[in-house]
């Protein structure tokens, strides 16, 4: 039997002290913690910092650091720093150095690395050894080279290794999910159909129990199956909040693919052990017959400048999006014929906010609000640009009409000036696996002594 205890989704969403205590009571073997993903966008891993704030990881770090000396169990953290790049992995190795010499910790911590020179990607495609997910975008050479930052999703084989230095603490680069929690009960030796599904119930602490806030949880394994455990008092672990956590970040309520293979849990079953538990039996793993890591990618799109306009009129409120559209067709047509520049070197977008924002077209819903924001986003190749632009397209925010022959309209800027720089912008350009001869073909494993 192996006991995972994870205090929450996420490093720096905050855990509940009270359930953290009854998760070390309950002697757990190991504290596993995911460090974050690119649900937020391309920008972290563009950049290669985190999304949450410093001071925001580091007392949580400490509380899970002090946590791990108490019972004396590895502490092992993945995709470090939200996006998991070297440079957000370093970060957190230098923070937990902080906090090590201020606790007076001698610690054996190992570093596990996912950073992708950009090189070997390109090498690996030209050796046909990059293969395209679902709805995946083209790549090239070029495409790959204008890449800021790639990483690769290390599995459960790259923990393990990890683990078997004997660290205190492992600190690793973009993994996946479930990676960090199904590697233990898969190192000794239990079935890998309970050991990768009960890694992918668990990889968000207490979102798979009623009070999801409350993040800690311990997923305890056995041979073939696995019971969910929420360590908050008022949590409780059910069937349905517990199946329905396949869905989470998951295309496929029954199918999960993960380094080496996929998982099936088609054939699993929930059964209540008490009013707070949930065990499961049934997951099947499927073992692939090559091995492939994910990778992500992200690479600067241009230079942006975002402005806001409120809209209260309720006739210009009706007929916003036709009031848009005429902006952005006669905005760009003046950006081109000014500034002597092409329609494809620059986008002029105006955002609907209260109306569409989210979809666009796609909206399902229609009905009209009582004011509506317009946020203009300018995007071009540079940041000067991208500001001239914006000023061409400030007129027509402030004053521009619906129809030629109506008295000049005045908007409300909520800011003066109402442009605001956002400096680069990124976006994603991977969805594909690489193909590896060995799992550690990808990474970098250091393990060093601290104190």
């Amino acid at each position: 039997m192996v006991k995972v205890l994870i205090p929450s989704g996420a490093l720096g969403l905050n855990y509940d002290q009270d359930a953290l205590a009854a998760g070390l009571a309950a002697k757990p073997d190991i504290i596993a913690i995911d460090g974050g993903s690119t649900d937020s966008g391309p920008a972290y891993l563009g950049r290669g910092v985190s999304k949450y704030s410093r001071a925001s990881t580091r007392i949580e770090w400490q509380g899970l650091m002090e946590a791990r000396a108490k019972i004396n169990v590895p502490l092992v953290i993945g995709s470090a720093g939200t996006c998991g790049t070297d440079s957000t992995v370093d970060w957190l190795v230098e923070i937990t150095r902080e906090i090590a010499d201020e606790l007076g910790q001698n610690l054996k911590i190992a570093v596990l690395k996912s950073s992708q020179p950009n090189t070997r990607v390109i090498d690996a495609l030209a050796k046909g050894k990059v293969h395209s997910l679902p709805n995946a975008p083209d790549i090239s050479a070029e495409i790959l080279t204008g890449c800021s930052n790639i990483v690769a999703l290390a599995g459960a084989e790259q923990i393990s290794l990890a683990l078997n230095t004997g660290a205190d603490i492992i600190i690793a680069g973009r993994t996946t999910d479930a990676a960090i929690i199904a590697a233990l009960p898969l190192m000794h030796g239990l079935g890998a159909g309970a050991a990768w599904h009960g890694a992918k119930i668990g990889e968000c602490g207490a979102l798979c129990a009623t009070n999801p806030q409350s993040g800690v949880v311990i997923i305890e394994f056995d041979q073939d199956s696995f019971t969910v455990m929420p360590m908050a008092k008022d949590a409780r672990a059910t069937p349905h909040t517990v199946s329905a956590h396949m869905l989470y970040e998951n295309s496929d309520p029954f199918i999960l693919y993960e380094p080496g293979g996929y998982l099936d849990v088609s054939g699993a079953k929930y059964t209540a052990r008490s009013d707070q538990n949930v065990r499961v039996t049934g997951s099947k793993w499927v073992p692939s017959e090559r091995y492939t890591v994910k990778l992500e990618a992200a690479a600067p799109a241009g230079h942006q400048v975002v402005s806001l306009v409120l809209l209260r009129d309720q006739r210009y409120v009706e007929n916003a999006a036709i009031w848009a559209a005429d902006i952005t067709k006669k905005c760009s047509q003046k950006v081109v014929d000014r500034l002597n520049i092409a329609a494809k070197d620059f986008s002029v977008e105006l955002r609907l906010i209260g109306q569409n924002a989210s979809f666009g077209a796609l909206e399902p819903r229609s009905q009209t609000p009582i004011e509506i924001g317009v946020l203009g986003i300018v995007t071009a190749k540079n940041q000067l640009l991208a500001l001239e632009i914006a000023k061409i397209l400030n007129p027509y925010l402030l004053h521009h009409p619906l129809t030629p022959q109506e008295e000049q309209p005045t908007f409300a800027f909520p800011f003066s000036p109402p442009e605001m720089d956002r400096g680069v912008v990124y976006r994603f350009c991977l969805n594909h696996v690489m193909e590896l001869e060995n799992p550690m073909d990808a990474f970098t494993l250091e393990v060093f002594n601290h104190g």
